[in-house]
């Protein structure tokens, strides 16, 4: 028996779906690149900028990201910046007075590579909601550091404030940290979750077409109570899916229904060779001259799909994109493109009265011969998957569960043709069912013909006939 209570129960996954029954189809949805909101054109940073984090704190988006250049003779080493939003449209870099650059302290540089003298790279940041969390270590992070033996591991870092930082102790040196690596305490499950890159002996089901190396890049799991003390990394699992190669993970709760994970890995697909299709993509003449440093950065492209969890180790993962290559022009079509910041942003809509959307992000122009921009993408909220029926009516069918509460509310779309039905039925046969329900709306309350108070607290199963429509979440309150 599912207990879903007054949660928001999104259709990530198949988590209620009784999938003997059920005819709809389980569909993915895609973000719309809305345009650049910050480019990195300070000297420190440039065209490697990337891995954005950021944290809401006090009122204000705090992000984190990575400032670098990579060729065209510009080495500048790697930075730790810093940048802030009071809505998530307009970003600025305030001048920290921290870190010197060029002779001056005049800038947005948190940490350089002489803070702590073993190349710092890639931190991900989290405002630590352990209630016995130290004061002076409300800010944590995790980031890829190099010990002595030069062997890469993943270090903990600890703030006040979120500005000043300080070296911790060791994560785990078992995996390859190249990436942005993710750490958090989980409100729900009352523990620190973390997630990190790795590598793994290719397997019988990963097609040469997406990984021509001997091993295929992975993302691990390790747990702690404390922050200190960690798990054994695990692999994720992802049940029948085809082992294909993931770089960063940008795993987090999803702050509208937090009993749920939610990742946007990139995915890594490293053609064999260079072909035709190559001469006739955008950027031939860069790619090209990239290839000079290591074939598989011209041979290499990415894009960035979807997957949920509900235990944190067992995601169900979408194999269609979930951000594709915008269409081709000069800079895109990369190694690099489509790689997702570490959270989302609820924005408003469009136009005056609609509800509002989720901003996401993503960098864009990497290793071109000009600074990367800070790209904003907005997605409908709950949208990134739905229960979906077309010109033909389909029916949503959910396994038994027991809601708290006297009325529901559905985020759905139809069409002016379309419509939803929703049945309640309970363990004895008795049912409830609601009048033709239809519009576009994130929070609508559902009319039922009798009152739904009454299976409050009882085992229930749900059936909508649907047409022309999307449900994509459902709440009892």
């Amino acid at each position: 028996m599912i207990y879903i209570g007054k949660n928001r129960e999104c259709f990530f996954d198949t988590h209620l779906i009784d999938e003997e029954k059920n005819t709809a189809e389980h569909r993915i949805h895609h973000p719309v690149r809305k345009g650049v909101v910050m480019c990195h054109d300070a000297p420190w940073e440039g065209n490697g900028s990337d891995y954005h984090n950021f944290i809401y704190d006090n009122g204000v988006w705090r992000m984190y990201y990575l400032g670098w250049w990579y060729g065209y003779g510009k080495d500048v080493g790697i930075r730790l910046c810093y940048a802030e939003s009071k809505d998530g449209i307009h970003w600025e870099k305030p001048n920290l007075g921290l870190c010197e650059f060029n002779g001056s302290k005049n800038n947005n540089i948190l940490l350089d590579e002489t803070c702590f003298g073993d190349q710092m790279d890639n931190l991900a940041v989290f405002v630590d909601e352990n209630p016995v969390c130290e004061p002076d270590k409300k800010y944590k992070a995790v980031g890829s550091t190099l010990r002595e033996n030069e062997v890469r591991c993943l270090t903990a870092f600890y703030s006040p404030d979120g500005l000043h930082w300080e070296k911790g102790n060791v994560i785990t040196d078992k995996g390859a940290f190249d990436s942005l690596n993710v750490a958090f305490w989980d409100t729900v499950s009352k523990k620190y979750r973390c997630y990190f890159r790795g590598f793994h002996a290719n397997t019988k089901t990963t097609p040469k077409a997406l990984s021509t190396e001997k091993e295929t890049r992975d993302i691990r799991y390790i747990e702690s109570e404390d922050f200190v003390h960690w798990s054994e990394p695990l692999l994720l699992n992802y049940g029948d899916g085809e082992d294909v190669p993931l770089y960063t993970n940008v795993v987090q709760q999803y702050y509208r229904a937090p009993q749920i994970l939610v990742g946007f890995p990139s995915r890594y697909i490293c053609r064999p060779e260079w072909n035709g299709s190559f001469d006739e993509l955008c950027g031939k003449d860069a790619r090209l001259e990239r290839m000079k440093d290591k074939p598989r950065y011209g041979l290499t492209l990415t894009d960035c799909v979807f997957m949920a969890s509900r235990d944190g180790i067992n995601f169900q993962r979408q194999d269609e994109a979930f951000i594709r290559p915008e269409p081709e022009e000069p800079y895109g079509w990369v190694y690099g493109t489509a790689y997702p910041a570490r959270g989302m942003i609820e924005t408003p809509g469009d136009l005056p009265g609609q509800d509002p959307e989720i901003s996401m992000y993503v960098f864009e122009n990497h290793w071109a011969d000009k600074p990367a921009d800070f790209v904003r993408y907005t997605i409908r909220c709950d949208g990134f998957m739905s229960m979906h029926a077309g010109a033909k009516e389909k029916l949503v069918a959910t396994k038994p569960f027991i809601f708290d509460g006297s009325e529901m509310r559905i985020n759905f779309e139809t069409s002016a043709r379309g419509y939803l039905y929703i049945t309640l039925t309970a363990e004895d046969g008795s049912k409830i069912e609601s009048c033709e329900t239809f519009g576009n709306s994130i929070n609508r309350l559902v009319r039922f013909d009798k009152d739904i108070a009454a299976f409050s607290g009882k085992s229930v199963t749900m059936t909508v006939r649907m047409r022309d429509a999307d449900l994509y979440a459902i709440q009892f309150q």
